[in-house]
């Protein structure tokens, strides 16, 4: 069952939401050749501590860190540590969470660390956030579930293809509804398969309705294995990808992209769309 927010619930979520905005400017600037991933989940648990919030990483199903990093061919779930060290060239996806008062918020972004970046992994990361952007703009009132699915794998599949001959849309990870618990439903494909969407797998959308739209992408197989860490989770083939994720209100005055700072505000309006004013403003 789809748990509907209150303009009340919404607004705490959008506080946490700007938890996590923190943790990505900050991880962001310390994702630096040289640095372990380990020294990107302390500036994540520091920042978390600064904003009095909560970790939904931390101990949820056993996971021993505060934020998700996956390096090149790690799609999500990658366990920081001290003997990941961060090399020039290495791209890296950091998935981010915070609590406040109960309410959840959960985002993801893949940097570039260093420089001389082979294009193709730059169109990767590019297709990839845009796809998400592309799915964002379709959580509107009126549409339903698969509607964001089909946003999300038309924009990739409008791409020119990379060298690799085409991208793998991951098939066993996607998005998911988010409130008062980190994962809740509906589960949220990235790509359109109307067997698995059908009833209540393809709810309307409407106010009060919370998603975290999640594209990960590779530049080969859609295909994935979990290492015996059981968390880390690797492409089949070894190609990299790239991991890209906002939360998203849709309150009775359009979205709110509530791990962004601006709401979505600039992004979406390329789109055409109009953003809900900021709770918190």
């Amino acid at each position: 069952m789809v748990e509907i927010k209150t303009p009340e619930q919404i607004a705490k979520m959008r506080e946490a939401g700007l938890v996590v905005a923190a943790i990505h400017a900050a991880t962001r600037e310390a994702a630096v050749p040289g640095s372990t991933t380990k020294d990107l989940d302390e500036v994540a648990r520091k920042v978390i501590a600064e904003h009095g919030a909560k970790s939904n990483f931390l101990g949820y199903g056993g996971f021993p860190a505060t934020i998700c990093t996956s390096v090149n061919e790690v799609v999500v779930h990658g366990i920081p540590d001290d003997k990941t060290v961060l090399k020039d060239g290495d791209i890296i996806s950091i998935d981010a969470g915070a609590i406040i008062d109960g309410w959840h918020g959960d985002a993801a972004y893949t940097a570039f660390v260093g420089t001389g970046h082979a294009p193709e992994l730059v169109e990767l990361s590019r297709v990839t956030e845009e796809s998400m952007w592309a799915g964002l703009a379709a959580v509107k009132k009126g549409n339903k579930l698969i509607d964001v699915s089909r946003a999300i794998e038309s924009y990739i599949r409008r791409q020119p293809r990379p060298s690799t001959g085409k991208y793998g849309i991951v098939e066993d990870y996607g998005g998911h509804g988010i409130g008062s618990e980190m994962h809740m439903d509906p589960h949220l494909l990235n790509y359109v398969d109307k067997r698995r969407m059908l009833g209540r797998h393809n709810p309307k959308l409407v106010p009060g309705f919370c998603l975290a739209i999640e594209p990960m992408v590779s530049l080969g197989t859609p295909r994935t294995e979990v290492l015996e860490d059981d968390w880390t989770v690797v492409t089949t083939d070894g190609s990299w990808s790239s991991h890209w994720e906002h939360s998203i209100a849709l309150t009775e005055n359009g979205p709110l992209v509530l791990t962004m700072p601006d709401g979505g505000k600039a992004k979406l309006a390329e789109y055409g769309v109009t953003t809900a004013p900021d709770p918190l403003a």
